[in-house]
């Protein structure tokens, strides 16, 4: 039996890697999109508050890197490709360099572990945009199964929230909420899939995990006008009444989100971080799973899965 696929494809989201590169790349998230211009500048003065650039691509790069090297030791022989969709290293890109390599078949992983139309759909959608723009549209394309209930991720996730705890000093540990985010998506979005459902299961398994009762599952990073609902309650709006209810402590863990990139950076360790404080809270922060061995398993077990059941006798 061989494998019916040539390559593995990686999709990621892209960011900008200097200054000048941050205006650009918000004009490419916007576009078509109904995001008010001063939504946009308000986001650009957000990633020049972190040093004026987003380590998203080094540290997808460092992810991938880490995934083609534990999928070596297991001798799997396909390439792996990294397609950014709103910078460089373009989809369109990395097709085009796919098509010279011969490739027909790819298996595809999108780096995002909720699913909705902005981030699943709306990547397939890219990709079948890109095909056409390298001018590659038998390219097959297959990709992996949804993964955000996958034991491998839930452990990532706990192993980075024991990170905290173990060295929280508690008193009781009623006192501390864990408080997991996701990007907020806008309420008619969420009414056409499972965001919201697969988000609470994702906590729900991480907290379990823990043995922690108490946590809440909030939204953060919200765009578009403001007149339009959004799922929530929102992060900033959770801490500012948590301390009422008896808790001291608030562990924030991004679970929605891969890496440590510009929603992280600003939105939880500059925002979330002044919101807790200025309501008495003492504020941490779990880390994101990036390149934690037991995720970077799971990308490959599901990549494999994809090899090993869809085979030519």
């Amino acid at each position: 039996m061989t494998s019916k696929f040539d390559a593995v494809l990686m999709i990621g989201f892209g960011a900008p890697t200097t200054g000048e590169e941050i205006r650009p790349f918000l004009v490419n998230v916007a576009h078509g999109r109904n995001i008010p211009e001063s939504r946009l500048e308000e986001v650009a003065r957000h990633y020049e508050a972190i040093g004026g650039f987003s380590p998203y691509n080094e540290l997808t790069f460092r992810q991938v890197d880490a995934l083609r090297a534990h999928a070596k030791k297991y001798g799997f022989c396909l390439p792996f490709y990294l397609g950014m969709r709103n910078w460089s290293p373009y989809l369109k890109d990395e097709l085009v360099q796919m098509k010279k390599d011969g490739v027909r078949r790819a298996i595809a992983f999108v780096l995002a572990p909720l699913r909705s139309y902005s981030s699943f759909d709306q990547y397939v959608e890219n990709v079948e945009i890109a095909k056409t723009e390298a001018h590659f549209p038998e390219l097959e394309v297959t990709y992996v199964d949804q993964w955000n209930e996958n034991p491998l991720f839930i452990e990532a996730v706990t192993d980075r929230v024991n990170e905290i705890l173990g060295n929280l000093d508690e008193k009781n540990p009623e006192e501390t909420l864990l408080v997991f985010t996701a990007h907020s998506i806008p309420v008619t979005m969420a009414d056409q899939c499972k965001y919201h459902d697969d988000f609470e299961t994702s906590c729900r398994l991480v907290a379990e995990r823990l043995e922690r009762k108490r946590w809440i599952a909030a939204y953060q990073s919200r765009s578009g006008r403001p007149t339009d609902l959004w799922l929530e309650p929102d992060v900033n709006e959770v801490l500012r009444h948590t301390y009422q209810h008896g808790v001291r402590n608030v562990v924030v863990v991004p679970i929605g989100f891969l890496s440590d990139h510009a929603e992280v950076l600003y939105d939880l360790d500059r925002e979330a971080r002044q919101t807790a404080e200025s309501a008495g809270l003492r504020f941490f922060r779990a880390e994101t799973v990036m390149d934690h061995p037991k995720f970077i398993e799971m990308m490959y077990g599901l990549i494999d899965a994809c090899v090993t059941t869809k085979q030519i006798l």
